[in-house]
């Protein structure tokens, strides 16, 4: 089994899961500046050019994080971070997509129709950048309120997916400079202790 991994948010949330999971894969960098994920043994693996990407020792590939995790998830269920009974994973997967589509992917669109290193890969469009990045503000607020009942985690009393989506979701915040206002405790309170995580550095 290998894993195909590069500097990139996608890949980092399947290296938080192998951290918290403690897995240990083989590991292929890759190098998305040199255009190394457009090789053509790359394309005959992911035909999207696109990492993180799983290759089985069958040959069988599996490419999307999540797609990944989940995997993952079968093979080592313990400790479970998609949930150990059907609400849990109800909950757990109903909080993973609202930090995907609330926070991660807006958050990386604000870097794709900005930053140089996309330019020659989508139809820029930095005004649409701008205003999801003056979207976040109240994005961040509506987070703040929800954990105000004082759960220490994004789907409950466990650490799960929905915390690593929201951990790289940080990531991305930090690098494109959409903090989280200082006067939202309780969406601070959760970020301090996640990054207080070993996985953080993963």
């Amino acid at each position: 089994m290998k894993f195909y991994n590069a500097a990139a948010p996608s890949p980092r949330r399947v290296r938080i899961f192998l951290a918290e999971k403690g897995i240990e894969i083989p590991r292929v960098d890759l190098n998305l500046p040199a255009g190394e994920t457009h090789s053509d043994d790359f394309l005959s693996k992911n035909s999207l050019g696109e990492v993180p990407l799983l290759e089985l020792d069958d040959g069988s590939v599996i490419a999307e994080s999540q797609a990944i995790c989940r995997y993952l998830e079968a093979l080592h269920p313990e400790p479970s971070l998609f949930g150990a009974d059907p609400l849990e994973r109800a909950r757990i997967e109903m909080w993973d997509r609202r930090m995907e589509f609330q926070f991660l992917n807006p958050l990386g669109l604000i870097a794709r129709h900005s930053f140089d290193f996309f330019a020659d890969k989508l139809t820029q469009v930095p005004a649409f950048a701008e205003a999801q990045r003056a979207d976040m503000a109240g994005k961040f607020a509506w987070l703040n309120e929800e954990m105000s009942d004082g759960r220490p985690f994004i789907a409950g009393e466990r650490f799960s997916v929905a915390d690593i989506t929201g951990m790289t979701a940080s990531m991305i915040a930090g690098f494109i400079e959409v903090p989280i206002p200082a006067s939202l405790t309780h969406l601070n309170r959760w970020d301090d202790a996640v990054r207080a995580r070993p996985s953080w550095d993963a």
